[in-house]
């Protein structure tokens, strides 16, 4: 019998939206709006146009799910809507405004990205064709751990009072007042 892959991968799209901002601080709004599973490769195309607000296939991104993740993408699924997270760099190279760097089915990686700061994560909901995809994945290589309670030593620990108060106090009468200084 032959071992299951222990990842899979697909090229999946990113959508992202440009819109007027709303400050005179950030002049454009930028948020990832969809995903595209199976898409070709594209750099900022423009994909559609409404007054101001332009839309853009930013970037195809391989999406791995690797067989060691799959508590992460329980999580994912189990959540009221599954999603991709995509992260983004503002490196203001060129044309482009954002670096789609990666795209990942793991919200525990996407909280990684987004605790640094440096990133800009974005949470894209799946489609109903990448949900299959996921939880078939999910299903056919998740193992939950068994819980196996730790017992204690039959060791006694409370018999012994090592570094009970001060050692330079040699009287046992009383372990928590302060030391005086011994007069010679």
């Amino acid at each position: 019998m032959a071992k299951a892959a222990s990842q899979i991968e697909m090229p999946v799209g990113v959508i992202v939206r440009k819109t007027p901002g709303v400050t005179r601080w950030a002049r454009w709004n930028w948020r990832a709006v969809a995903v595209l599973p199976g898409a070709g490769s594209a750099d900022w195309q423009e994909l559609r146009r409404e007054g101001d607000a332009v839309e853009y296939h930013a970037a195809t991104l391989p999406l791995t799910l690797w067989a060691d993740e799959t508590e992460a993408y329980m999580v994912n699924l189990s959540d009221g809507q599954p999603s991709i997270y995509l992260v983004l760099r503002d490196e203001l190279k060129g044309d482009t405004p954002l670096n789609a760097v990666l795209i990942t089915a793991s919200p525990f990686e996407g909280q990684d990205y987004a605790d640094t700061g440096e990133e800009i994560v974005e949470k894209i909901p799946m489609t109903e064709g990448l949900i299959a995809w996921v939880r078939d994945f999910t299903l056919k290589h998740h193992n939950d751990e068994v819980f196996v309670k730790r017992r204690r030593d039959k060791k006694r620990t409370d018999l012994v009072e090592d570094g009970k108060g001060d050692a330079r106090i040699r009287q046992e009468s009383d372990v928590y007042r302060a030391p005086r200084k011994v007069l010679q």
